[in-house]
């Protein structure tokens, strides 16, 4: 919660010393004793009514103050709601580490049911694209609504290749208009196993993309330890470790933020979590009227039980 004039809160620490005052006169009042009074009468006014009752009057009314300043300070809450007009890319990479199976059933089977998760999230009318690479960015759809169009290069994939994510991020730039200045809100999800071996330095690309505005969120893919068996019968496993700093450095350059994935489940996680967050806008809206109700619901309870007890309006 935040509060567009946050001054008024101030009047919060007034309750407190209010509480104290009133405490301080009630037991002053205890220390007087009366005189000739019809003692039976009397205990029947005390049987019939609790003696807390009487103090609700001012524990209402000092809460109504407490109400009113936080009414007063504009609150406002957080939420999110569905996006429009907006587009995003998924740029996967099937080079041939993503043939390791170090993330069960493999790399690039998780990959592809991960995207899926991320797309389920999505509202209907957000525009998706994808783009698969390996040496080069060889199979392309660009960004809409219809879902489908993007599953199908998703689930249509081979692991093979090297890693060329300097040129399969320059054209998701592209198809999203980033050279103009005017393009509506885009994203692109890049998820890699490895360091770019080919093509362009994929840094400087997304820099570009921060300038363009269209930030890309990164996830580096596999553990340390994945390995791919050795054409060579005889021959050592090749080591795959992903490369999680140039994923960072990507993500921080084009303002997102980066992820690691070493499980088929984490990287779901991630996914759904970017759906969720891609697919949705965070909006303020003020609060100030339920305070404000709630302020004269004590207030009028506070006067209520005044006139109960008390006989009149304290």
């Amino acid at each position: 919660m935040s509060f567009g004039a946050p001054l008024w809160l101030l009047v919060l620490a007034l309750v407190p010393v209010a509480l104290a005052a009133y405490i301080r006169a009630r037991r002053r009042a205890g220390r007087y004793a009366v005189r000739f009074t019809a003692i039976p009468t009397l205990r029947q006014a005390v049987a019939a009514a609790p003696s807390w009752e009487r103090h609700v009057p001012a524990v209402l009314a000092l809460a109504a103050v407490a109400l009113l300043a936080v009414a007063l300070a504009h609150p406002r809450i957080t939420h999110r709601v569905a996006v429009g007009d907006s587009s995003l890319m998924l740029v996967t990479d099937h080079s041939g580490s993503m043939a390791a199976d170090d993330v069960k059933p493999s790399r690039l089977a998780a990959a592809e049911a991960a995207a899926n998760t991320l797309i389920d999230q999505l509202p209907g009318n957000v525009r998706v694209g994808a783009i698969g690479f390996g040496s080069s960015p060889d199979a392309v759809q660009g960004p809409v609504t219809n879902h489908a169009a993007a599953r199908a290069i998703i689930d249509d994939q081979i692991a093979n290749g090297g890693t060329d994510t300097g040129d399969a991020l320059r054209l998701a730039l592209q198809l999203l208009d980033g050279g103009n200045s005017k393009h509506p809100p885009a994203a692109i999800v890049l998820l890699s196993d490895g360091a770019a071996n080919e093509g362009p330095d994929p840094v400087s690309v997304a820099t570009q993309a921060g300038r363009d505005r269209i930030p890309i969120y990164t996830v580096a893919l596999g553990t340390p330890d994945g390995v791919l068996p050795s054409p060579d019968p005889f021959g050592a496993p090749q080591p795959v470790p992903p490369d999680p700093q140039l994923m960072d450095r990507i993500a921080q350059v084009s303002g997102a933020r980066a992820f690691d994935a070493q499980s088929a489940d984490q990287l779901s996680s991630i996914y759904k979590h970017l759906g969720g967050q891609l697919g949705t806008v965070a909006r303020k809206r003020e609060i100030t009227d339920v305070f404000a109700i709630a302020a004269l619901v004590a207030l009028a309870g506070a006067a209520a039980g005044s006139v109960r007890w008390w006989g009149r309006l304290a």
